[in-house]
Protein backbone atom coordinates (compact mmCIF):
# COMPACT_ATOMS: atom_id res chain seq x y z
CA UNK A 1 0.00 0.00 0.00
CA UNK A 2 2.83 2.31 1.15
CA UNK A 3 4.57 1.74 -2.37
CA UNK A 4 1.34 2.39 -4.48
CA UNK A 5 0.70 5.98 -2.60
CA UNK A 6 4.53 6.49 -3.15
CA UNK A 7 4.12 5.72 -6.72
CA UNK A 8 1.03 7.97 -7.36
CA UNK A 9 2.60 11.08 -5.26
CA UNK A 10 6.40 11.07 -6.21
CA UNK A 11 5.30 9.72 -10.17
CA UNK A 12 2.83 11.86 -10.94
CA UNK A 13 1.78 14.53 -8.14
CA UNK A 14 5.54 16.15 -7.86
CA UNK A 15 6.50 15.99 -11.48
CA UNK A 16 3.55 18.73 -11.71
CA UNK A 17 4.57 20.54 -8.65
CA UNK A 18 7.98 20.88 -9.21
CA UNK A 19 8.18 21.53 -13.18
CA UNK A 20 4.66 22.99 -13.21
CA UNK A 21 5.08 25.72 -10.75
CA UNK A 22 8.87 25.91 -11.66
CA UNK A 23 8.42 26.90 -15.32
CA UNK A 24 5.67 29.27 -13.90
CA UNK A 25 7.89 30.94 -11.90
CA UNK A 26 10.81 30.95 -14.33
CA UNK A 27 8.47 32.83 -16.40
CA UNK A 28 6.57 35.25 -14.30
CA UNK A 29 10.20 36.71 -13.19
CA UNK A 30 11.55 36.61 -16.50
CA UNK A 31 13.64 33.44 -16.18
CA UNK A 32 15.47 35.19 -13.54
CA UNK A 33 17.86 32.41 -13.16
CA UNK A 34 19.14 33.11 -16.60
CA UNK A 35 18.87 36.85 -16.03
CA UNK A 36 21.29 36.58 -12.95
CA UNK A 37 23.42 33.86 -14.27
CA UNK A 38 26.50 35.99 -14.59
CA UNK A 39 25.77 38.33 -11.97
CA UNK A 40 25.81 35.06 -9.07
CA UNK A 41 28.94 34.59 -9.78
CA UNK A 42 29.91 38.56 -8.85
CA UNK A 43 27.21 37.69 -5.57
CA UNK A 44 29.17 34.84 -4.68
CA UNK A 45 32.17 36.58 -4.63
CA UNK A 46 30.99 39.23 -2.03
CA UNK A 47 29.13 35.85 -0.32
CA UNK A 48 32.95 35.99 1.73
CA UNK A 49 32.42 38.96 4.05
CA UNK A 50 30.90 37.92 7.09
CA UNK A 51 29.54 40.13 10.10
CA UNK A 52 30.49 39.65 13.76
CA UNK A 53 28.37 37.05 15.16
CA UNK A 54 26.33 35.82 12.33
CA UNK A 55 26.88 33.29 9.31
CA UNK A 56 28.15 35.10 5.91
CA UNK A 57 26.08 34.42 2.81
CA UNK A 58 29.65 32.13 2.11
CA UNK A 59 29.12 29.63 4.74
CA UNK A 60 25.19 29.42 4.80
CA UNK A 61 26.40 28.31 0.90
CA UNK A 62 28.50 25.86 1.82
CA UNK A 63 25.82 24.55 4.74
CA UNK A 64 23.36 23.98 2.21
CA UNK A 65 25.94 23.12 -0.07
CA UNK A 66 26.90 20.47 2.40
CA UNK A 67 22.86 19.00 2.18
CA UNK A 68 22.67 19.30 -1.81
CA UNK A 69 25.93 17.77 -2.77
CA UNK A 70 25.40 14.56 -0.86
CA UNK A 71 24.31 10.77 -1.79
CA UNK A 72 22.12 11.92 -4.39
CA UNK A 73 24.97 13.09 -6.47
CA UNK A 74 26.32 9.69 -6.57
CA UNK A 75 23.87 7.26 -5.18
CA UNK A 76 20.76 8.91 -6.51
CA UNK A 77 22.04 9.72 -10.20
CA UNK A 78 23.25 5.69 -10.68
CA UNK A 79 20.05 5.05 -9.69
CA UNK A 80 18.26 7.73 -12.32
CA UNK A 81 20.12 6.32 -14.86
CA UNK A 82 19.80 2.15 -13.79
CA UNK A 83 16.07 2.76 -13.93
CA UNK A 84 15.61 5.74 -16.42
CA UNK A 85 17.99 5.20 -18.82
CA UNK A 86 20.53 8.21 -20.15
CA UNK A 87 17.17 10.13 -20.56
CA UNK A 88 16.70 10.45 -16.62
CA UNK A 89 20.02 12.93 -16.82
CA UNK A 90 17.80 15.34 -19.37
CA UNK A 91 15.16 15.53 -16.85
CA UNK A 92 17.32 16.20 -13.62
CA UNK A 93 18.93 18.92 -15.68
CA UNK A 94 15.07 20.33 -16.27
CA UNK A 95 14.66 19.65 -13.03
CA UNK A 96 17.66 21.65 -11.99
CA UNK A 97 16.92 24.47 -14.38
CA UNK A 98 12.99 25.39 -13.31
CA UNK A 99 13.88 24.30 -9.96
CA UNK A 100 16.74 27.18 -9.77
CA UNK A 101 14.20 29.64 -10.03
CA UNK A 102 11.90 28.06 -7.07
CA UNK A 103 15.33 28.22 -5.04
CA UNK A 104 15.71 31.35 -5.44
CA UNK A 105 12.42 32.56 -4.42
CA UNK A 106 12.62 30.50 -1.32
CA UNK A 107 15.66 31.23 -0.16
CA UNK A 108 14.49 35.15 -0.97
CA UNK A 109 11.56 34.45 1.15
CA UNK A 110 13.30 32.49 4.04
CA UNK A 111 15.98 35.41 4.61
CA UNK A 112 12.94 38.53 4.32
CA UNK A 113 11.09 36.79 6.58
CA UNK A 114 13.66 35.64 9.29
CA UNK A 115 13.49 36.11 13.21
CA UNK A 116 16.54 37.00 15.25
CA UNK A 117 16.51 34.38 18.41
CA UNK A 118 17.46 34.94 21.93
CA UNK A 119 20.93 34.12 21.53
CA UNK A 120 21.38 36.89 18.73
CA UNK A 121 21.74 34.53 15.70
CA UNK A 122 18.98 34.49 12.62
CA UNK A 123 16.96 31.91 12.23
CA UNK A 124 14.37 31.13 9.17
CA UNK A 125 12.62 29.07 6.58
CA UNK A 126 9.14 27.83 5.29
CA UNK A 127 7.51 27.66 8.51
CA UNK A 128 8.35 31.21 9.19
CA UNK A 129 7.24 32.91 5.78
CA UNK A 130 4.01 30.84 6.05
CA UNK A 131 3.41 32.30 9.61
CA UNK A 132 4.72 35.93 9.03
CA UNK A 133 3.86 35.67 5.28
CA UNK A 134 1.01 33.63 4.84
CA UNK A 135 0.17 34.25 8.27
CA UNK A 136 -0.70 30.56 9.02
CA UNK A 137 0.77 29.53 11.97
CA UNK A 138 -0.78 26.18 11.74
CA UNK A 139 0.07 25.68 8.34
CA UNK A 140 4.09 26.50 9.27
CA UNK A 141 4.16 23.98 12.35
CA UNK A 142 2.80 21.52 9.68
CA UNK A 143 5.36 22.37 7.62
CA UNK A 144 8.09 22.12 10.25
CA UNK A 145 6.93 18.91 11.50
CA UNK A 146 7.19 17.62 7.77
CA UNK A 147 10.84 18.78 7.55
CA UNK A 148 11.76 17.57 10.87
CA UNK A 149 10.33 13.86 9.87
CA UNK A 150 11.91 13.68 6.11
CA UNK A 151 15.15 15.75 6.66
CA UNK A 152 16.04 15.13 10.51
CA UNK A 153 14.94 11.31 11.25
CA UNK A 154 14.13 9.84 7.36
CA UNK A 155 17.21 11.15 5.12
CA UNK A 156 19.68 10.95 7.54
CA UNK A 157 18.59 6.96 7.95
CA UNK A 158 19.10 6.43 4.24
CA UNK A 159 22.57 8.44 4.09
CA UNK A 160 24.01 6.41 6.82
CA UNK A 161 22.48 3.06 5.21
CA UNK A 162 24.65 4.12 2.22
CA UNK A 163 27.77 5.48 3.34
CA UNK A 164 27.90 1.96 5.66
CA UNK A 165 26.85 -0.15 3.11
CA UNK A 166 29.48 1.34 0.36
CA UNK A 167 32.50 1.21 2.67
CA UNK A 168 31.44 -2.54 2.92
CA UNK A 169 31.46 -3.30 -0.34
CA UNK A 170 34.91 -1.01 -1.13
CA UNK A 171 36.59 -2.06 1.98
CA UNK A 172 34.84 -5.70 3.69
CA UNK A 173 34.19 -3.03 6.82
CA UNK A 174 31.28 -3.93 9.12
CA UNK A 175 28.34 -1.82 8.61
CA UNK A 176 27.61 -2.04 12.95
CA UNK A 177 31.35 -0.15 13.92
CA UNK A 178 31.21 1.98 11.19
CA UNK A 179 27.46 2.90 11.44
CA UNK A 180 28.81 3.47 15.22
CA UNK A 181 31.93 5.73 14.48
CA UNK A 182 29.73 7.76 12.47
CA UNK A 183 27.24 8.30 14.83
CA UNK A 184 29.97 9.32 17.38
CA UNK A 185 31.68 11.71 14.76
CA UNK A 186 28.30 13.62 14.60
CA UNK A 187 27.21 13.33 18.29
CA UNK A 188 30.63 15.48 18.24
CA UNK A 189 29.49 17.80 15.64
CA UNK A 190 26.27 18.72 16.99
CA UNK A 191 26.82 19.41 20.38
CA UNK A 192 28.56 22.62 18.88
CA UNK A 193 25.35 23.73 17.17
CA UNK A 194 24.97 25.56 13.81
CA UNK A 195 28.43 27.13 13.87
CA UNK A 196 30.64 24.74 15.02
CA UNK A 197 28.14 22.79 11.80
CA UNK A 198 29.32 25.38 9.13
CA UNK A 199 32.84 26.06 10.30
CA UNK A 200 33.05 22.01 9.53
CA UNK A 201 31.07 22.61 6.14
CA UNK A 202 33.73 25.52 5.50
CA UNK A 203 36.24 23.03 5.47
CA UNK A 204 35.26 20.01 4.12
CA UNK A 205 32.62 21.01 1.47
CA UNK A 206 35.00 23.17 -0.81
CA UNK A 207 37.09 19.86 -0.68
CA UNK A 208 35.09 17.29 -1.08
CA UNK A 209 33.44 18.95 -4.22
CA UNK A 210 36.42 20.05 -5.92
CA UNK A 211 38.56 16.47 -5.65
CA UNK A 212 35.16 14.97 -6.89
CA UNK A 213 34.98 16.83 -10.07
CA UNK A 214 38.14 16.48 -10.59
CA UNK A 215 38.48 12.88 -10.42
CA UNK A 216 35.46 12.44 -12.58
CA UNK A 217 36.74 15.11 -14.84
CA UNK A 218 39.60 13.11 -15.72
CA UNK A 219 37.49 10.12 -16.39
CA UNK A 220 35.57 12.22 -18.71
CA UNK A 221 38.96 14.07 -20.41
CA UNK A 222 40.05 10.20 -20.90
CA UNK A 223 36.95 9.67 -22.92
CA UNK A 224 36.52 12.88 -24.22
CA UNK A 225 35.95 11.94 -28.35
CA UNK A 226 32.78 10.29 -26.81
CA UNK A 227 31.32 12.76 -25.13
CA UNK A 228 29.31 15.19 -27.89
CA UNK A 229 27.59 11.34 -28.77
CA UNK A 230 26.52 10.56 -25.34
CA UNK A 231 25.70 14.31 -24.74
CA UNK A 232 23.15 13.27 -28.00
CA UNK A 233 22.40 9.85 -26.17
CA UNK A 234 20.92 11.74 -23.31
CA UNK A 235 18.39 14.22 -25.33
CA UNK A 236 16.92 11.53 -27.73
CA UNK A 237 16.55 9.07 -24.87
CA UNK A 238 14.64 11.78 -22.56
CA UNK A 239 12.07 11.56 -25.17
CA UNK A 240 12.26 7.86 -26.68
CA UNK A 241 14.12 8.46 -30.52
CA UNK A 242 17.22 6.36 -29.64
CA UNK A 243 16.09 2.92 -30.11
CA UNK A 244 17.95 1.17 -27.08
CA UNK A 245 16.41 3.15 -24.64
CA UNK A 246 12.95 3.52 -26.19
CA UNK A 247 11.12 2.04 -23.94
CA UNK A 248 12.38 4.05 -20.84
CA UNK A 249 10.75 7.56 -21.63
CA UNK A 250 7.91 7.26 -18.67
CA UNK A 251 10.81 5.91 -16.28
CA UNK A 252 13.32 8.34 -17.51
CA UNK A 253 10.74 11.37 -16.68
CA UNK A 254 9.81 10.07 -12.98
CA UNK A 255 13.58 9.10 -12.41
CA UNK A 256 14.79 12.05 -13.38
CA UNK A 257 12.47 14.21 -11.50
CA UNK A 258 12.35 12.39 -8.15
CA UNK A 259 16.23 11.69 -8.00
CA UNK A 260 16.87 15.73 -9.20
CA UNK A 261 14.61 16.36 -6.51
CA UNK A 262 16.45 14.57 -3.75
CA UNK A 263 19.95 15.97 -5.41
CA UNK A 264 19.43 19.59 -5.47
CA UNK A 265 16.20 19.86 -3.09
CA UNK A 266 15.06 22.75 -5.04
CA UNK A 267 11.61 23.71 -3.49
CA UNK A 268 11.55 21.35 -0.91
CA UNK A 269 11.66 23.84 1.49
CA UNK A 270 15.20 22.67 3.19
CA UNK A 271 17.38 25.35 1.60
CA UNK A 272 15.48 28.43 3.22
CA UNK A 273 16.68 27.32 6.41
CA UNK A 274 20.25 27.75 6.42
CA UNK A 275 19.63 30.76 3.68
CA UNK A 276 18.03 32.61 6.48
CA UNK A 277 21.18 32.47 9.05
CA UNK A 278 22.83 34.76 6.68
CA UNK A 279 23.69 38.34 7.14
CA UNK A 280 23.15 40.37 4.33
CA UNK A 281 22.37 43.41 3.00
CA UNK A 282 19.58 42.19 0.77
CA UNK A 283 17.15 39.11 0.81
CA UNK A 284 17.49 38.87 -3.03
CA UNK A 285 21.70 38.56 -2.74
CA UNK A 286 21.13 34.85 -0.76
CA UNK A 287 18.57 33.86 -3.65
CA UNK A 288 20.76 34.26 -6.52
CA UNK A 289 23.64 32.27 -4.30
CA UNK A 290 21.34 29.64 -3.21
CA UNK A 291 20.17 29.66 -7.18
CA UNK A 292 23.72 28.99 -7.72
CA UNK A 293 24.00 26.26 -5.69
CA UNK A 294 21.09 24.13 -7.42
CA UNK A 295 23.28 24.98 -10.94
CA UNK A 296 26.99 23.72 -9.42
CA UNK A 297 25.03 20.66 -7.78
CA UNK A 298 22.87 19.25 -10.94
CA UNK A 299 24.45 21.03 -14.01
CA UNK A 300 28.64 20.22 -12.69
CA UNK A 301 28.55 17.49 -10.14
CA UNK A 302 25.61 15.35 -10.71
CA UNK A 303 26.65 15.80 -14.38
CA UNK A 304 29.78 14.58 -13.78
CA UNK A 305 28.85 11.37 -12.10
CA UNK A 306 26.11 11.07 -14.97
CA UNK A 307 29.00 11.21 -17.94
CA UNK A 308 31.65 8.64 -15.45
CA UNK A 309 28.90 6.06 -15.29
CA UNK A 310 27.85 6.41 -19.19
CA UNK A 311 31.10 6.84 -20.55
CA UNK A 312 32.64 4.02 -18.65
CA UNK A 313 31.52 1.24 -20.62
CA UNK A 314 30.78 -0.79 -17.73
CA UNK A 315 26.64 0.05 -18.11
CA UNK A 316 24.65 -1.33 -20.44
CA UNK A 317 21.09 -0.88 -21.12
CA UNK A 318 19.38 -3.23 -18.53
CA UNK A 319 21.74 -2.98 -15.63
CA UNK A 320 20.39 -4.74 -12.80
CA UNK A 321 22.14 -3.21 -8.79
CA UNK A 322 21.78 -0.75 -7.08
CA UNK A 323 23.68 3.00 -7.79
CA UNK A 324 26.28 3.44 -5.39
CA UNK A 325 27.66 -0.30 -7.10
CA UNK A 326 27.00 1.25 -10.32
CA UNK A 327 29.18 4.37 -9.35
CA UNK A 328 31.95 2.74 -7.97
CA UNK A 329 32.38 -0.28 -10.69
CA UNK A 330 32.40 2.77 -13.72
CA UNK A 331 34.83 4.47 -12.05
CA UNK A 332 36.92 1.46 -11.26
CA UNK A 333 36.03 -0.07 -15.01
CA UNK A 334 38.78 3.39 -16.35
CA UNK A 335 41.16 3.60 -13.23
CA UNK A 336 41.41 0.07 -11.56
CA UNK A 337 40.09 -0.91 -8.14
CA UNK A 338 41.05 2.42 -6.00
CA UNK A 339 37.71 3.79 -7.97
CA UNK A 340 35.96 2.00 -6.31
CA UNK A 341 37.46 2.90 -3.10
CA UNK A 342 37.59 6.63 -3.87
CA UNK A 343 33.76 6.71 -4.41
CA UNK A 344 33.34 5.11 -1.07
CA UNK A 345 35.65 7.89 0.66
CA UNK A 346 33.82 10.30 -1.49
CA UNK A 347 30.38 9.36 -0.40
CA UNK A 348 31.28 9.26 3.30
CA UNK A 349 32.29 13.04 2.76
CA UNK A 350 29.05 14.06 1.11
CA UNK A 351 27.12 11.90 3.93
CA UNK A 352 29.13 13.57 6.97
CA UNK A 353 27.98 16.33 5.62
CA UNK A 354 24.78 15.75 4.29
CA UNK A 355 23.99 14.28 7.88
CA UNK A 356 24.99 17.69 9.47
CA UNK A 357 22.39 19.73 7.52
CA UNK A 358 19.53 17.31 7.75
CA UNK A 359 20.36 17.39 11.53
CA UNK A 360 20.45 21.24 11.55
CA UNK A 361 17.08 21.48 9.70
CA UNK A 362 15.54 19.22 12.17
CA UNK A 363 16.95 21.41 15.20
CA UNK A 364 15.64 24.49 13.60
CA UNK A 365 12.25 23.45 12.65
CA UNK A 366 12.07 21.68 16.44
CA UNK A 367 12.59 25.28 17.79
CA UNK A 368 9.50 26.48 15.67
CA UNK A 369 7.50 23.92 17.13
CA UNK A 370 8.56 24.16 20.88
CA UNK A 371 11.20 27.00 21.73
CA UNK A 372 14.39 26.74 22.98
CA UNK A 373 13.05 23.62 25.22
CA UNK A 374 16.93 22.26 26.15
CA UNK A 375 15.14 18.48 26.79
CA UNK A 376 13.31 18.23 24.06
CA UNK A 377 16.43 19.37 21.65
CA UNK A 378 18.56 16.98 23.85
CA UNK A 379 15.88 14.39 23.69
CA UNK A 380 16.24 15.30 18.97
CA UNK A 381 19.57 14.79 19.03
CA UNK A 382 19.78 11.50 20.83
CA UNK A 383 17.06 10.16 18.67
CA UNK A 384 18.84 11.32 15.05
CA UNK A 385 22.08 9.29 16.21
CA UNK A 386 19.97 6.14 17.38
CA UNK A 387 18.53 6.43 13.62
CA UNK A 388 21.56 6.71 12.44
CA UNK A 389 23.07 3.89 13.69
CA UNK A 390 19.86 2.10 12.94
CA UNK A 391 19.90 3.10 9.11
CA UNK A 392 23.42 1.99 8.96
CA UNK A 393 22.72 -1.65 9.57
CA UNK A 394 19.10 -2.14 8.57
CA UNK A 395 17.02 -2.84 5.03
CA UNK A 396 15.25 0.90 4.89
CA UNK A 397 13.23 0.02 1.47
CA UNK A 398 9.97 1.14 3.44
CA UNK A 399 11.52 4.12 5.17
CA UNK A 400 12.98 5.19 1.15
CA UNK A 401 9.22 5.36 0.60
CA UNK A 402 8.35 7.13 3.59
CA UNK A 403 10.84 9.48 3.14
CA UNK A 404 9.85 9.79 -0.59
CA UNK A 405 6.07 10.63 0.24
CA UNK A 406 6.91 13.02 3.12
CA UNK A 407 9.08 15.04 0.65
CA UNK A 408 6.24 15.30 -1.83
CA UNK A 409 4.41 16.71 0.87
CA UNK A 410 6.87 19.05 2.04
CA UNK A 411 7.36 20.05 -2.03
CA UNK A 412 2.84 20.28 -2.02
CA UNK A 413 3.11 22.72 1.21
CA UNK A 414 6.37 24.80 -0.05
CA UNK A 415 4.94 25.57 -3.51
CA UNK A 416 1.39 26.29 -2.34
CA UNK A 417 2.96 29.01 0.25
CA UNK A 418 5.54 30.19 -2.88
CA UNK A 419 2.59 30.57 -5.41
CA UNK A 420 0.84 32.87 -2.64
CA UNK A 421 3.87 34.93 -1.81
CA UNK A 422 4.71 34.77 -4.96
CA UNK A 423 4.02 38.82 -5.84
CA UNK A 424 5.96 39.84 -2.37
CA UNK A 425 9.23 38.05 -3.73
CA UNK A 426 8.79 39.63 -6.83
CA UNK A 427 8.49 43.20 -5.08
CA UNK A 428 11.43 42.70 -3.12
CA UNK A 429 13.15 41.68 -6.67
CA UNK A 430 12.26 44.43 -8.34
CA UNK A 431 13.75 46.73 -5.51
CA UNK A 432 16.89 44.69 -6.07
CA UNK A 433 16.97 45.30 -10.05
CA UNK A 434 15.88 49.07 -9.42
CA UNK A 435 18.54 49.52 -6.88
CA UNK A 436 21.66 47.41 -9.10
CA UNK A 437 19.81 49.77 -12.57
CA UNK A 438 20.68 52.89 -10.43
CA UNK A 439 24.38 51.96 -9.83
CA UNK A 440 24.05 50.51 -6.44
CA UNK A 441 26.71 47.75 -6.99
CA UNK A 442 25.02 45.96 -3.04
CA UNK A 443 21.55 46.74 -3.03
CA UNK A 444 21.06 47.32 1.00
CA UNK A 445 17.27 46.52 1.88
CA UNK A 446 15.19 49.36 3.39
CA UNK A 447 12.45 47.72 5.54
CA UNK A 448 10.45 51.10 5.58
CA UNK A 449 9.83 50.73 1.90
CA UNK A 450 7.64 47.83 3.27
CA UNK A 451 5.46 48.63 5.98
CA UNK A 452 2.81 46.23 5.45
CA UNK A 453 4.72 42.99 5.88
CA UNK A 454 5.73 41.65 8.90
CA UNK A 455 9.49 41.94 9.03
CA UNK A 456 11.42 41.44 12.31
CA UNK A 457 12.61 45.39 12.55
CA UNK A 458 16.25 43.82 14.03
CA UNK A 459 16.94 41.88 11.32
CA UNK A 460 15.92 44.41 8.74
CA UNK A 461 16.06 47.86 10.21
CA UNK A 462 14.45 50.65 8.52
CA UNK A 463 16.22 53.29 7.20
CA UNK A 464 19.79 51.82 6.79
CA UNK A 465 22.54 53.63 5.37
CA UNK A 466 22.85 52.82 1.41
CA UNK A 467 26.02 52.86 -0.90
CA UNK A 468 26.17 55.97 -3.38
CA UNK A 469 24.67 55.10 -6.70
CA UNK A 470 27.61 55.11 -9.41
CA UNK A 471 28.39 57.61 -12.18
CA UNK A 472 25.65 58.36 -14.28
CA UNK A 473 27.63 56.52 -17.05
CA UNK A 474 27.87 53.38 -14.99
CA UNK A 475 24.48 53.61 -14.20
CA UNK A 476 23.76 53.99 -17.38
CA UNK A 477 25.34 50.78 -18.25
CA UNK A 478 23.80 48.54 -15.19
CA UNK A 479 20.00 50.36 -16.31
CA UNK A 480 21.35 48.60 -19.99
CA UNK A 481 22.54 45.17 -18.60
CA UNK A 482 19.47 44.73 -16.85
CA UNK A 483 17.02 45.36 -19.59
Amino acid sequence: MLEVINDFLSGKVLIVLIVGLGGYFTIRSRFVQLRHFFHMFSVFRDSLKSSAGQLSSFQALMLSLAGRVGAGNIAGVGIAVTLGGPGAVFWMWVTALVGMSSSFIECSLGQLYKRTDAEGTYRGGPAYYIQHGLQKRWLGMVMAFLLLVTFGFAFNGLQAHAVTHSLNNAFGLDTTYTGLALAVLLGLVFIGGIKRIASIADLLVPVKTLVYIAVTLYVIVLQFDHVPAMLATIVKSAFGLDPAFGGLVGSAIIMGVKRGVFANEAGLGSAPNVAAVAAVEHPIAQGVVQAFSVFLDTFVICTCTALLILLSGFYTPGFEGDGIALTQNSLAAVVGDWGRMFISVALALFVFTSIMYNYYLGESNLRFLVGNNRKVLIGYRALVLVLIFWGSIENLGTVFAFADITMTMLAFVNLFALAFLFKIAMRILNDYDNQRAAGIKTPVFDSSQFPDLDLDRKAWPANPVKPEPATQASAELNAQAQR
